[in-house]
């Protein structure tokens, strides 16, 4: 391989272009050749990345960026990455769409008279048409043009809904973005399109979410009607102490990824060990006259949402037939200091 070549596979982004390759003394039939047999994949067209790379790729985040990346290299247009093109780059959880689409912002001046809600899709990439200045905090982050992260999870919130918009605002938040600064990207944008659903947003974000799986719940929780539940509550009693997702009344809910449980779930502990674990720390915390529900990605996400409310009501109403409401007596136990995030 042309040194040229296998430099630009080492370094980020770790693709080429078409005419690249070319320009180094390679001929079409051997960029042909090398995508038909599978040693380069085609990212999109023009834009190759070896076949090792695309296949280590193993979250639906790093695919994204890999599409990302791809798209933009192969634009001629000054822009910034945006939405969930912004979003990975930060590393804000949210849940991504299965087919990734490319979210570029191609500026417009700030006093345009064209509305902000001009946009084109083509090719797997969406351009907006759009302002962004100070407040929108454009930066560049490895290498990469973005918008700031409190317009980021505002752009994810009038794109993709109010339960995707929640994630983005707890994401933001959880990472040290203000309140403040998400109001102020919403101050200037009140003809523009969904930003409704972006106040809701805001209104019903809170940063003791600690993924997007536990933001989810939370929401899960508030349909039930029965007010907003409490984020990561905490007892600590003979020396232990262990916090909960979320809190209604004396029913807890823990939210269960599925990484929790594996191998590589944090400290290199074996499943059955982690299992035994959560299962004493359970019967600690129910030992305390409390209820639990544990909640996973099919209940919060998809077409088990339904479900799994009708079964939150069922367990909640029987804790509150049991035990009441009330939690004073737990005042000698509650720990107020939210947990330390998780070990990076």
């Amino acid at each position: 391989m042309h040194p040229a070549i296998a430099a630009a596979f080492r370094r980020p982004p770790h693709l080429v272009r078409r005419r690249t390759v070319l320009a180094a003394g390679m001929t079409e039939r051997e960029v042909d050749r090398l995508v038909r047999t599978g040693s380069w994949v085609a990212v999109r067209r023009g834009v190759y990345a070896e076949r090792e790379r695309v296949a280590a790729l193993a979250t639906r985040s790093e695919r994204q960026r890999l599409h990302d990346d791809a798209a933009a290299l192969a634009t001629r247009l000054h822009h910034v990455r945006s939405h969930e093109s912004a979003a990975v780059v930060w590393g804000m959880a949210i849940p991504l769409p299965a087919t990734p689409v490319t979210h570029l912002t191609v500026p417009v001046p700030g006093d345009a008279r064209s509305r902000p809600q001009r946009s084109r899709f083509r090719h797997g990439v969406k351009h907006h048409l759009a302002p962004y200045g100070p407040v929108d905090r454009p930066t560049t982050v490895d290498g990469v043009p973005v918008l700031g992260m409190a317009r980021t999870a505002v752009d994810v919130a009038r794109e993709h809904g109010l339960l995707v918009g929640v994630t983005a605002v707890d994401a933001a938040l959880r990472a040290g973005v203000s309140a403040t600064e998400v109001w102020d990207v919403v101050a200037r944008m009140r003809s523009w399109p969904c930003v409704n659903v972006v106040r809701q947003a805001i209104e019903l974000s809170d940063p003791g979410s600690e993924s997007v799986g536990e933001s989810l719940a939370r929401l899960l929780v508030e349909e039930l009607g029965r007010g907003r539940p409490e984020t990561q509550f905490g007892l600590a009693d003979d020396g232990r102490v262990a916090f909960v997702d979320l809190r209604l009344g004396r029913h807890l809910i823990e939210f269960d990824g599925r990484q929790k449980y594996g191998r590589d779930g944090g400290d290199g502990r074996a499943p059955e060990d982690v299992v035994w674990e959560e299962k004493r720390r359970q019967d600690w915390l129910c030992g305390h006259k409390l209820g639990m529900s544990r909640l996973v990605w099919d209940d919060v996400w998809g077409r088990g949402r339904d479900a799994a409310r009708v079964r939150l009501e069922r367990e909640v109403a029987d804790t509150d037939a049991r035990f009441g409401t009330d939690i004073s007596d737990l005042a000698p136990y509650r720990v107020r200091q939210r947990r330390p995030p998780p070990a990076a």
